[in-house]
């Protein structure tokens, strides 16, 4: 069911719904800690679709957790941008390119316009930007939360696999340190 009810998430990976990530909250909807109307990036549509999978009646978005939104991207206002890498290590679908003390854009194909890059921008230099053309289809939607969430689960796991390589660094690092002192 947690599959399911996650196919039918847009995979922003937003929070807005008050969990970290679509998957948590489809976790949350399954387990009957978490409403079907907490995700405005779903919408009315998104709504509906849940409340036909788990057989209850829809309802309107509750105001608590945001307002649904046309679709829109990310955009870095690229003179103003001082390459802090901030909105880098947010993004849950690295749709942003950049490095440290470089200028950085979105991929806009590949933004899924979570706004969680605006926040930490010391400069402001990030807006969002309404996508223009709104009318596609279910299935269209489908396929780009997909693309989303494989973008999202790549990061995951290359974010794992960093952790992983720091903590087998510090710890041939901790062996050196302990094996210099011990000829000392």
């Amino acid at each position: 069911m947690i599959e399911q009810i996650n196919a039918l998430l847009p995979q922003t990976q937003c929070g807005q719904c008050g969990f970290k990530g679509c998957r948590p909250y489809a976790e949350a909807i399954a387990a009957g800690l978490a409403d079907i109307n907490q995700c405005p990036p779903s919408g009315d549509e998104g709504i509906s679709d849940l409340a036909e999978l788990l057989g209850v009646a829809p309802k309107p978005l509750n105001p608590q957790f945001g307002e649904h939104k046309a679709k829109s991207v990310a955009f870095i206002i690229e003179q103003d941008c001082i390459g802090c890498v901030k909105c880098l290590a947010v993004c849950p679908v690295d749709a942003i390119l950049g490095a440290a003390k470089y200028m950085h854009t979105v991929i806009a194909s590949e933004c899924t316009g979570c706004e969680l890059c605006i926040a930490p921008c010391p400069v402001d230099c990030i807006v969002m930007q309404a996508l223009p053309n709104q009318d596609i289809t279910k299935a269209e939607k489908h396929a780009l939360a997909q693309h989303a969430k494989q973008r999202y689960e790549a990061r995951c796991e290359r974010k794992a696999q960093e952790e992983h390589e720091k903590t087998k660094r510090l710890k041939k690092q901790k062996a050196a340190l302990l094996k210099m002192k011990a000829g000392l």
